[in-house]
């Protein structure tokens, strides 16, 4: 016999029966016979058949039971399972299709009939299992493609936010800063995660835009006249622009664009207001004031973290966001939130 045949258990307690069913499958798979439910769930734990043929009507156990505890068990769950019995009623059918059966056949049965039955159940099986196999194989491949995709993109948008930053050494880390507070804030705001993603991005980039700003303004150890800091203010428009056509799955460019945008509509680039500006720009626009704030630059000292609070305290609700300044505040008040100022830049994504 060939050990690659597959095993079938013909569970009946009729050997005249077991006799018909043995002459008409022996010549294709490897059997097993059961002549009762108990000794037929003793051999499917040994033996674990690839389908069982199964008679209703045996004594102390029969055969619905049999199929009940089969398909109860998560190690026999999977074995298929064909009626073979002289009950022919609908209801009988019925229940055994409902207990996980794929096929019922009727006795008296025609040897040809049952040798189609178990072939094709068997094939559709060998088919369900290579298709299965398949699958995993491809989800294994698209899992590591889009590591892959993810790992580059990463790489992208760091090089990105690289670009502002070596031409402004005073605010180098201030990107992944501002992305690192806004994307514990928005947790603490029980954003969905998808979104956190976006703000994430956002935040990385939000001053990719800055590359169009002289040097001489960025670095300026004074106060902007007028004129530079109108200049300055371009900055989320030339990161928009920038930022627009990359088919990020966020509203990445639209977020970075309103970063700088307040409430009370007295922000740029837009002078929104209100509902106009989107939420993740409005976290992100108080993690920005925080970490600028707090952190040192050419036209003065770092003012401090209690600094920076107070001041999004004072405008909380009239120019910021109420429910991203309480995050921001319990975050670093109560959560230990600490900015990263350590040697690596990069904010990884989920």
């Amino acid at each position: 016999m060939n050990s690659s045949q597959p095993l079938v258990l013909i569970v009946d307690d009729n050997p005249t029966n077991i006799d018909l069913l043995v002459n008409t499958l022996r010549s294709d798979y490897r059997l097993g016979v059961a002549k009762n439910g108990f000794k037929a769930l003793e051999y499917v734990s040994k033996q674990k058949p690839d389908l069982i043929l199964l008679d209703i009507m045996m004594p102390e156990m029969d055969g619905y039971e049999v199929c009940a505890r089969l398909k109860a068990d998560p190690e026999t769950s999977s074995i298929l399972v064909i009626f073979v019995t002289a009950m022919s009623e609908p209801v009988n059918k019925t229940r055994g299709f409902d207990l996980g059966a794929v096929d019922y056949i009727t006795k008296p049965f025609h040897a040809a009939e049952v040798k189609a039955r178990v072939r094709t159940h068997l094939s559709l099986e060998a088919m369900r299992v290579r298709l299965a196999s398949q699958n995993e194989i491809l989800e294994k491949k698209v899992e590591q493609k889009t590591a892959e995709i993810r790992q580059m993109l990463n790489a992208s948008i760091h090089s990105m936010a690289l670009m502002a930053e070596i031409r402004d050494p005073y605010t180098a880390g201030h990107q992944q800063r501002v992305a690192q507070l806004a994307c514990a804030m928005a947790k603490k705001m029980n954003i969905a995660s998808e979104m956190i993603e976006g703000i994430r991005i956002a935040g990385i980039l939000h001053d990719v835009g800055k590359i169009r700003i002289p040097v001489s303004i960025l670095s300026r150890s004074g106060d902007l006249l007028e004129a530079e800091f109108e200049m300055l203010k371009i900055h989320p428009r030339v990161s928009y622009d920038i930022l627009k056509n990359i088919p990020f799955p966020w509203p990445v460019a639209q977020i970075v664009l309103q970063h700088h945008e307040r409430l009370d509509g007295s922000g740029y680039p837009q002078g929104l207001s209100g509902d106009e500006i989107l939420q993740e720009a409005k976290i992100l626009a108080v993690a920005d004031v925080m970490e600028a704030t707090s952190s040192f630059r050419p036209y003065r000292p770092a003012r401090g973290i209690d600094a920076a609070l107070a001041i999004i305290a004072q405008k909380k609700g009239k120019q910021y966001d109420a429910d991203a300044v309480s995050a921001c505040q319990d975050l670093f008040v109560n959560g230990g939130f600490k900015f990263d100022y350590g040697d690596e830049k990069t904010v990884e994504l989920a």
